[in-house]
């Protein structure tokens, strides 16, 4: 069974994290779970990127040294990983030694490839995207200068090392063909290969005017161009430049989970860095898209930014993960608002999936002799046997990164399973048919335990009370042990919690 490597960007410590953030760590951490629950060997992977101009000028501008500066901000992104309940493998800062390092080592297999000579550049430089820009993608308001994605540019002329970028683009456009789902989404990859049809361009991977970065090897006077960088902390992470160790030798090459702003640096520079240095480029590059905030752009001007920590207060944590996944197809642009989350706790999350298991399992407390017993007849059970038919289709969704997709075929289920609570009314059955009403309940609860199961990646904590209630503990929502729930032949339920309560707007 192949290994499965996910990492999200490395976030940069400039400012506090947002929306954005928790969107692309909660979409690898769904990633990640699924796959280890299907039975494969995992490794999550997310950190901070610390170096660069943005970084020196924020710590300046509260009067710190960078290194405290970054040191305060990073905290902030592992203590959201910790909020979200991110199943990551490791955390990584490019101020770390091993990935100093990595950097070191990548850059000199460079150097003595010849893929790297010293030049001089002048050019439009954005200072928030860290990048150089060409002519053909600058737009000029009230004489100041922007790029396409809105950002402020200066002129900067200086001594530079060069990436031979340009000797690379007949070999990326190889490799996309090669690979076809190279980048996810195809939208995606054919705006990769526009770009680099359109011609490469050597690119500046060295900088003088801040001093905030790793040194260059054997000239102290540059430091490395951030995205040369921060791009490698994806082998750093896995031991490189050591490639004989168990880490790198499973896992790489990996899927790297980002937003569309940056795919450019993932999809072309990062595989020709890679391929330059006799290195095999990442697996797939998955690119989503960006968040509005009630129809509006999202910006600190504006005063919109979104807080995950406040919603996660408001509605809870499994409650944003889930209205993260299902409101809008990954790779699409999406727009928050507090009224379609509210509608989608409520409607999904309470009345479709926690009312039900409310309502079920305590009538079973009360009127079962609160057990749940797996006979033939049970595993029969219609409902039970269209989940179970849907397996693959759900493989093959989350394959696709369809996360909406896959979570409409699972609430197409339990609309089925309530329908179903409604026609048999076990409470009715109760007065009449005691044998039935008994029959009735185990499928239902035998349903609840399997569509449990497939929502455990998006919902972490509310599965695991649902199995709690069952004497189950969540070792038991791994795909492979389900039948090992059913040799129990019976559960003996705990008196029902509720999972997900209603949220009143």
């Amino acid at each position: 069974m192949e290994n499965k490597y996910f990492t999200t960007p490395i976030y940069y410590v400039n400012d506090k994290p947002h929306i954005g953030h928790a969107y692309t760590s909660i979409s690898v951490d769904v990633l990640k779970r699924f796959y280890k629950l299907k039975g494969f060997e995992t490794y999550f992977l997310t950190g901070t990127d610390e170096h660069g101009q943005k970084v020196e000028k924020a710590a300046q501008d509260k009067n710190i040294d960078p290194k405290k500066f970054t040191d305060q901000v990073s905290e902030n992104f592992r203590a959201l990983s910790d909020v979200l309940n991110l199943d990551n493998d490791d955390f990584i800062r490019t101020t770390e030694e091993r990935h100093k390092v990595s950097v070191q080592n990548l850059w000199q297999r460079l150097l003595d490839k010849d893929a790297i000579y010293l030049s001089k550049y002048a050019g439009w430089y954005s200072v928030r995207d860290e990048a150089f820009v060409a002519e053909n993608e600058i737009t000029e308001v009230n004489g100041i200068k922007f790029n396409s994605f809105g950002s402020e540019l200066s002129w900067v002329e200086e001594e530079s090392y060069f990436f031979r970028l340009s000797k690379w683009q007949n070999k990326l456009l190889e490799l996309y063909d090669s690979v076809p789902d190279f980048v996810h989404p195809k939208s995606r990859l054919n705006e990769v290969k526009s770009f680099v049809s359109g011609g490469l361009r050597d690119l500046s991977v060295s900088r003088t005017t801040f001093n905030w970065g790793i040194d260059v090897p054997n000239d102290d006077n540059h430091i490395m161009y951030v995205w040369l960088d921060a791009l490698t902390n994806y082998i750093s992470a896995l031991g490189f430049p050591n490639q004989d160790n168990d880490k790198y030798k499973s896992f790489w090459p990996g899927i790297h989970v980002v937003g569309k702003d940056i795919l450019r640096f993932h999809a072309v520079y990062w595989p020709a860095f890679l391929m330059a240095a006799d290195l095999l480029p990442p697996k797939q590059i998955v690119a989503h898209g960006w968040w509005t905030n009630e129809g509006e752009k999202i910006s600190k001007s504006l005063g919109n930014v979104i807080d995950p920590l406040e919603l996660i207060k408001l509605y809870g944590l499994d409650q944003l993960r889930y209205f993260l996944m299902r409101e809008v197809p990954f790779g699409n642009d999406g727009d928050f608002s507090k009224v379609s989350m509210i509608n989608r706790i409520n409607g999904d999350l309470s009345n479709n999936f926690g009312n039900l298991i409310q309502r079920v399992l305590s009538f079973i407390f009360k009127n079962s002799n609160q057990t749940i017993d797996f006979t033939d007849n049970i595993l029969n059970f219609k409902i039970y046997k269209n989940i179970i038919s849907s397996q693959n289709e759900l493989y093959n969704l989350m394959d696709r990164y369809s996360f909406d997709g896959y979570l409409k075929v699972i609430f197409g289920h339990l609309n089925d399973l309530n329908t179903f609570v409604d026609k048999s009314a076990p409470w009715e059955l109760r007065k009449t048919d005691q044998a039935k009403m008994k029959e009735v309940l185990d499928q239902i609860s035998l349903c609840i335990l399997k569509i449990t199961q497939f929502l455990a990646p998006f919902i972490p904590n509310g599965a695991e009370k649902v199995y709690s209630i069952f004497g189950l503990d969540k070792s038991y929502l791994s795909f492979e042990k389900f039948n090992k729930i059913l040799e129990k032949k019976y559960l003996k339920i705990s008196k029902p919690e509720p999972v997900f309560m209603r949220i009143d707007g």
